[in-house]
């Protein structure tokens, strides 16, 4: 008889902390992989949509709700989970880890954020999804600004700066990069200083999303790089 093969989701949710990207790891508290650092994930129910199921296990391994979900890749290769025959659907995500509080239940033993930078070893094929995820995100940051939901509302330009650059891995032109990104007009420079920092105050900026969406039915084009 043919081996039933059994759907799963992996969700890759990436935040932004300390001048660092960072992903959301759990720590399994079942084999198998037990006590190693997975992706939250799990199969789906029968009666559950794919989106349903990677909400339904985010918010019980992690605790935490997210409003953007974009599918990713579907990972099937034999032999990438030793119970079964198990395809995946992954998903990947962008949050601010400030506005959750994680709590881990379910198969998780404990759930972190992990600079992307210095992650541990992952469980099943969970270290090839994130690589995957990371050249999405590097690619799609170029011609949309999705990094931008990664910051708090009010955020200081040099912040979008150290933003770009952590994901992207490499360094930018700063006076390029500022006045190319101000040019577009999606981006509200606030009555607001910060001066939390060394140096003199620093003005904070406000995405526009609502802008950024009549321009972009317009034909408007996104484009940095």
């Amino acid at each position: 008889m043919p081996a039933q093969i059994r759907l799963a989701v992996d969700a890759v949710v990436f935040g932004y902390a300390d001048q660092q990207l960072q992903l959301l790891l759990i720590r399994r508290n079942i084999p198998p992989f037990e006590g190693e650092w997975a992706l939250p994930g799990g199969q789906v129910l029968s009666e559950e949509s794919l989106e349903a199921a990677v909400e339904r296990e985010l918010r019980e391994e992690t605790g935490i709700g997210i409003n953007y979900l974009e599918q990713l890749y579907t990972f099937g290769q034999p032999g990438r989970d030793p119970r079964n025959r198990v395809v995946s659907v992954a998903y990947f995500a962008l949050v601010n880890p400030n506005q959750f509080e994680l709590a881990a239940a379910t198969d998780a033993a404990d759930a972190r954020w992990f600079s992307c930078q210095k992650l541990p070893a992952l469980a099943f094929d969970h270290a090839q999804i994130v690589e995957y995820a990371q050249q999405r995100l590097r690619a799609k940051l170029t011609y949309e600004p999705i990094g931008l939901n990664l910051l708090d509302q009010d955020f200081l330009f040099s912040d979008l700066e150290k933003l770009y650059e952590s994901i992207l891995n490499r360094k930018i032109d700063r006076r390029n990069f500022r006045k190319k990104f101000l040019s577009f007009g999606i981006l509200t420079e606030t009555t607001r200083v910060h001066s939390g920092h060394k140096g003199r105050p620093g003005t904070l900026f406000r995405f526009d999303e609502d802008k950024y969406k009549a321009l972009k039915e317009k034909g408007f084009l996104f484009e940095i790089k």
